[in-house]
C-alpha cells in the first residue's frame, strides 16, 4: 500500500474547515499541519477549530515550521480583501520548497495563461520548476459550475454558437463586510463605486473562465465584454455582515462576454441576491444556489446544477463544501502532475477517493 499523501491545509476558515475535515477522513491523505493567521487561534486544536472533535493537530502561524514538514501538498484557503497579494508570496515558499499547492484563494489562477499579472505567474512559473511542484486553482463558481462542467456538456456538441455559464445564488450567508460591502457594492446607494465598477475589473475577474472554455474548445477570443448592473432593495434585510438598509444595493448582476469569430460566443454571468425578493425581473432560481450551463447550437443543451437541498436548507455551506471538494479530490492528480502551473484542462476527472466510507 502506497504512503498517505502528507497535507497541510492554510486558513480554517469556512473552506478551510471543510478541507480538514475531508482530509483527516481519508487514509490516502495525511493532515500533518494547519496555519490560521489570527494570534487567538494559535496552539488550539485543527478539529476544534473545523467545528469537531480534537484531532491531535495544533494550528500554528508558524509558516517555516510548516514548511519545514515538507508535506506533499498545501490546501490554500485563506480569504480576506487582499487575496492574491497576500497569497501570492506564500504560493513562492511553497513551490520553491518543493510542495505542491491546491488553492481555492486565486479563482482568477484558474486558468493560468490568462491571469491578470504576467509578473506574477511568470515568478510562480519559476518557482514551481524550481521546486518540481505544481499549482492548481478551482472552486465552484469560478472553477466547476463556470467551466468543467460546461466543457464536459459540450462533448455532445456538434455546432456550437454560444456558450453561457450562470450562478443564481443567495448569499446572505457570506460574513465578509468588506469584500460584500466595498468590493461589491452591497448595502449602499447606487452612486457609490465598488471594486466591482472599477474599468475592466469584470472583465479581469471573469477571464480566466473565458479563456479556459475557449482554449478547451480550440477558439480564439479576441475581446472580453464586461457589465454591471445593481438593483435596489426596498426594505431592510438581516444578512451574516449585517443590515442592508432600504434604499441601498441588494442585487448584484456581472456579467462578461467572450468574443469569437466576431460574435459573444462565451459568456459568464453572476448573479447574487441579499433576498429573494429583489431583482424579481432577473433570472431566479428555487434554490439558494443554482449553476446553469446553457449551449445554443446544435443541439441545444440546457443544465441546471442545484448545490444543496431545497430552499433554505444550508446551500451556502453545501457550495463551500464544493469548493474545497474540488481541490481536496485533486491532490493526488496534483501530486503525480508534471511541475507546473496547471488547469482543469491539464488533469482527469479529479475523482473523490473514499466518498463512501
Amino acid at each position: 500500500m502506497t504512503r498517505p499523501l502528507t497535507t497541510v491545509v492554510w486558513s480554517t476558515g469556512g473552506v478551510g474547515s471543510i478541507a480538514i475535515d475531508a482530509i483527516r477522513r481519508r487514509p490516502d491523505l495525511q493532515l500533518v499541519g494547519v496555519w490560521v493567521h489570527t494570534p487567538e487561534k494559535v496552539g488550539k486544536d485543527a478539529g476544534e477549530l473545523a467545528g469537531g472533535d480534537p484531532i491531535g493537530i495544533t494550528a500554528t502561524n508558524d509558516a517555516d515550521a510548516l514548511i519545514a514538514l515538507q508535506p506533499d501538498c498545501v490546501v490554500y484557503a485563506a480569504s480576506g480583501p487582499e487575496r492574491d497579494a497576500g497569497a501570492v508570496p506564500d504560493y513562492l515558499r511553497l513551490l520553491e520548497a518543493g510542495i505542491n499547492v491546491v488553492s481555492t484563494t486565486s479563482t482568477t489562477l484558474i486558468y493560468p495563461p490568462a491571469y491578470f499579472s504576467p509578473e506574477w505567474r511568470d515568478q510562480l512559473e519559476t518557482a514551481a520548476k524550481a521546486g518540481q511542484a505544481s499549482f492548481y486553482a478551482s472552486g465552484i463558481f469560478p472553477g466547476f459550475g463556470s467551466d468543467a462542467l460546461a466543457l464536459l456538456l459540450t462533448t455532445q456538441s456538434k455546432r456550437i454558437d454560444c456558450v453561457k455559464v450562470s450562478e443564481i445564488a443567495l448569499n446572505d450567508h457570506y460574513p465578509v463586510a468588506d469584500i460584500m460591502m466595498n468590493g461589491m457594492g452591497f448595502g449602499h446607494p447606487l452612486d457609490f463605486e465598488p471594486m466591482l465598477k472599477t474599468p475592466g475589473f469584470v472583465e479581469m475577474a471573469w477571464r480566466a473562465p473565458i479563456y479556459l472554455i475557449a482554449d478547451g474548445l480550440g477558439v480564439e477570443v479576441t475581446e472580453i465584454r464586461g457589465s454591471l448592473d445593481r438593483q435596489l432593495t426596498h426594505r431592510d434585510i438581516e444578512v451574516a455582515f449585517g443590515t442592508i438598509k432600504a434604499g441601498t444595493c441588494g442585487a448584484v448582476r456581472t456579467r462578461a462576454a467572450g468574443v469569437v469569430n466576431g460574435r459573444e460566443a462565451i459568456v459568464v454571468e453572476h448573479i447574487i441576491r441579499m433576498a429573494r425578493d429583489v431583482a424579481p425581473d432577473w433570472p431566479t432560481s428555487e434554490f439558494d444556489a443554482t449553476y446553469r450551463v446553457d449551449i445554443t447550437g446544435d443541439p441545444d443543451i440546457h443544465c441546471a446544477m442545484n448545490v444543496g437541498d431545497a430552499v433554505g436548507h444550508g446551500a451556502g455551506h453545501a457550495a463551500m463544501t464544493a469548493t474545497a471538494m474540488r481541490v481536496v479530490n485533486a491532490i493526488p492528480y496534483v501530486v503525480d502532475a508534471p511541475p507546473g502551473l496547471l488547469s482543469s484542462l491539464d488533469l482527469p476527472n479529479t475523482l473523490p477517493q473514499h466518498a463512501f466510507d
